[in-house]
């Protein structure tokens, strides 16, 4: 029996596998997280409008019906073409076909010590991350006495005005206006400033114009800064440069460029500018038809000469597409190659706000904003996530309460402050009373 191994559980991976699943073949899916991750809902964690669980879902619960496929908890490494082996920090498997559905992550444009002051948006971690830097800016903000540092806190920087930035943008404004307006008694949240930067002229730059004119003008009435045509060129602790001009902002988040998984180097095949594998149009690796390369990792044009795009439902339909050539190939017929059937674009800006390009139909505002709920719904894993998202939502939309308002973890200073704290002397008032201890001003978090 043939063994197909895939690496990689995100929507490529994920749907390759459920498709094989009937198939007289053996699988192995290989990736470093136990769960699915939903991406396109990322930013809602981040904003604290979902919990995690809302739109991940274990792999091993997903495939459990497929008895021909197992699941492998395992960071891949490298890929051996010429032995047929995939190396992971347990060991290695061999294959007879592999499907790399590896994904992308974060591109910093040669400046990768930004990344640890502006997180970017790809997994649960980041989200956990942006959600906790930005529900402690306000805390900071809380009790930081002088103004100028309180707004420095109260400022956040958004780089990039693709969907992921918007859609931070979006939420982080509705956030501070609605959510958390009346929690606060040294501070108005609603005075907090949300800055999108783009570097090219348009919100939005791979939508047509209108689109974008129209995301421009619903992420303004949102009291979103919008700014195009400024290219980052510092980004510390403090804030961000753009040439000589300076922001000061105590969270940053990143939503500017992707980068591929660099294991595609390990194929020693031809790989485009940024780094992901040219396939061939049945997307195999050329020299090699036994490996597949799907997702974000590949890179293909369609008839019209335009990139296929790095979005889910493009995903979803290589790896399908992969899951078939392979069936085509046990049963001694050709490869298919490979055509993107394009559904359209949509990003949300915020309550009922977002727009969607269908083609020839192009939607802004409330119609585009349900469209985008349903389409989204639909495409989560499991009745379970499609139930508690779709309540969250009509809760939020309803009450403005956003739920999952938890902070986690704790900076080295935040501790460094209690053990301070705990160590002061406890002083008596006169009245037999030990008064509280008062927080230090200087705090870093």
């Amino acid at each position: 029996m043939e063994h197909v191994v895939i690496i990689g559980a995100g929507f490529g991976g994920l749907y390759a596998a459920r498709a094989l699943g009937r198939e007289p073949v053996r699988i192995t899916v290989l990736d470093r997280q136990n769960h699915h991750t939903f991406q396109p809902l990322l930013y809602q964690v981040a904003t604290a409008g979902l919990n995690p669980s809302d739109i991940a879902a274990p792999i091993r619960r997903v495939l459990r019906k497929h008895k021909n496929t197992g699941v492998l908890l395992a960071e891949v490494k490298a890929i051996d073409p010429a032995r047929k082996r995939v190396i992971h920090d347990g060991g290695e498997i061999g294959y007879d076909k592999l499907i790399v559905a590896a994904g992308a992550s974060h591109s910093y444009f040669g400046h990768d010590e930004w990344a640890p002051v502006a997180p970017g948006l790809k997994t649960i971690e980041d989200a956990l991350e942006i959600r906790r830097r930005v529900l402690l800016a306000f805390e900071a903000a809380e009790r930081e006495p002088d103004p100028a540092r309180r707004a420095a806190w109260l400022t956040f920087v958004v780089v990039g005005a693709g969907p992921t930035g918007v859609e931070l943008a979006g939420a982080l404004s509705e956030l501070a206006r609605h959510t958390l307006v009346r929690e606060f008694r040294h501070i108005n949240p609603c005075k907090a400033r949300i800055i999108l930067l783009e570097g090219t002229g348009q919100v939005l730059p791979t939508y047509v114009p209108e689109l974008g004119e129209k995301a421009r003008q619903q992420l303004t009435a949102l009291n979103v800064d919008v700014r195009t045509n400024c290219l980052v060129t510092h980004i510390d602790a403090e804030g961000v440069s753009i040439g000589d001009k300076r922001i000061e902002a105590r969270t940053v988040l990143w939503g500017a460029g992707v980068a591929a998984s660099a294991l595609a180097r390990s194929l020693g095949v031809p790989l485009d500018r940024a780094g992901r594998v040219l396939v061939a149009p049945d997307l195999t690796v050329p020299g090699h038809e036994d490996i597949y390369v799907i997702g974000d990792l590949a890179s293909l044009k369609q008839e019209d000469g335009s990139p296929v795009p790095g979005v889910a439902p493009a995903a979803i339909q290589e790896g399908r597409h992969a899951a078939r050539n392979i069936a085509r190939t046990l049963e001694g017929l050709p490869r298919l190659p490979f055509r993107y059937r394009d559904r359209g674009s949509m990003a949300t800006i915020g309550r009922a706000a977002a727009v969607a390009d269908f083609g020839r139909l192009k939607l802004s505002g409330l119609l585009a904003w349900l469209a985008w709920l349903v389409v989204h719904v639909a495409f989560l894993i499991g009745f379970r996530n499609r139930f508690l998202v779709l309540f969250s939502w009509a809760w939020s939309y309803v009450t403005y309460e956003r739920g999952a308002r938890l902070i986690t973890g704790e900076t080295p200073e935040l501790a460094t402050d209690r053990r301070v704290r705990e160590l002061e002397p406890r002083r008596d008032d006169g009245a037999g009373r030990t008064p509280p201890v008062i927080a230090h001003a200087r705090t870093r978090l």
